[in-house]
C-alpha cells in the first residue's frame, strides 16, 4: 500500500502513463541486491532510493579509500577506513527512512553467493572484479534471479539485462574471465551513466513494463557520445546455463 508520502515523494514518476501507483507499489515490494559498492553500485543503489525500491542489500568486503572519491558518490572523506556497505547504508536512510537497507560487509565467494541474493527480486551488478562478476552470475542462474550487468572502462560502458534460462548469462557472453588489473582507467561520470541505465532496466522489470536490454549488450562511447548495440546469443555448452532448462 503507498503511503501519502509515497504519493507524494514519488507523484512524478508515478505520472508516467505505464507506471503509475501499480508500478510504485510494486517497487516498493521489490528487493534489490546491489553486488558492489563502488563507482557503479554507488549511483546504482542512490537511485534506486530515489525511486522507492522497499528493501535494498548492499554487499562489498572493501573498505573507503581517498581514491574512491572521484566515482563512488555515497561515500565522504569522513569515510576513509569505514566498510563501503556501512557508509553508503547511512547515506541511503538519510535519503529515504522509509526504506529497508541492509549492510553486508563480506567477500562474494562460490561457497556464500547463492546465500547473499537468494529471495531477491533482482541483482545489480556493481563489481569491478570480473570474478566475482562470475560468481554471481552463476548464483542468479543457479537461483533464477535476473541479473543486470554494467561494466565501465575510461570513458566506456556496457550494460546487458540476463534472464536465467531466457537470455545468454554472462557465461555465455565471456566464456573466459578475463584477467583482473590491478587498478582500471575511469572518470567518474561513467559509472554513473552506466548505472543510471542499470536502474532504468531494474524499474521496468520489476514494475512490468517497456523493453528490456535482453539478448543485446548496449555500449556507450563517451569519447564520441556514441551509443551502439550488439546482438547476443546463448550458448548452448556454457557451463553455467547450457544444460538448464528453458
Amino acid at each position: 500500500m503507498l503511503t501519502k508520502d509515497d504519493l507524494i515523494r514519488y507523484g512524478r514518476q508515478i505520472l508516467y502513463t505505464d507506471f503509475g501507483q501499480e508500478g510504485q507499489k510494486k517497487l516498493k515490494q521489490s528487493k534489490v541486491v546491489v553486488a558492489g559498492l563502488g563507482g557503479l553500485g554507488c549511483s546504482a543503489a542512490l537511485y534506486l532510493t530515489c525511486a522507492g525500491i522497499g528493501c535494498i542489500t548492499l554487499i562489498d568486503c572493501d573498505r573507503v579509500e581517498l581514491s574512491n572519491l572521484n566515482r563512488q558518490v555515497l561515500h565522504y572523506e569522513e569515510d576513509i577506513g569505514e566498510g563501503k556497505p556501512f557508509s553508503a547504508a547511512r547515506k541511503l536512510t538519510n535519503l529515504n527512512s522509509s526504506m529497508e537497507v541492509t549492510p553486508v560487509f563480506k567477500k562474494i565467494t562460490e561457497r556464500n553467493a547463492r546465500e547473499l541474493i537468494k529471495g531477491a527480486n533482482l541483482v545489480i551488478d556493481g563489481m569491478d572484479d570480473f570474478r566475482t562478476r562470475s560468481i554471481i552470475n552463476k548464483a542468479c542462474v543457479a537461483e533464477g534471479i535476473p541479473f543486470v550487468h554494467g561494466g565501465v572502462h575510461g570513458l566506456f560502458g556496457e550494460v546487458t539485462t540476463i534472464l536465467p534460462g531466457r537470455t545468454p548469462c554472462l557465461a555465455c557472453i565471456f566464456p573466459e574471465v578475463p584477467r583482473r588489473r590491478s587498478a582500471v582507467p575511469v572518470f567518474g561520470v561513467t559509472p554513473a551513466l552506466v548505472a543510471i541505465l542499470q536502474v532504468t532496466e531494474a524499474i521496468k522489470l520489476l514494475a512490468g513494463f517497456g523493453r528490456l536490454l535482453t539478448g543485446k549488450m548496449l555500449y556507450f562511447n563517451g569519447e564520441t557520445m556514441e551509443f551502439t548495440f550488439c546482438k547476443l546469443a546463448r550458448n548452448p555448452d556454457c557451463q553455467v546455463c547450457g544444460t538448464k532448462e528453458v
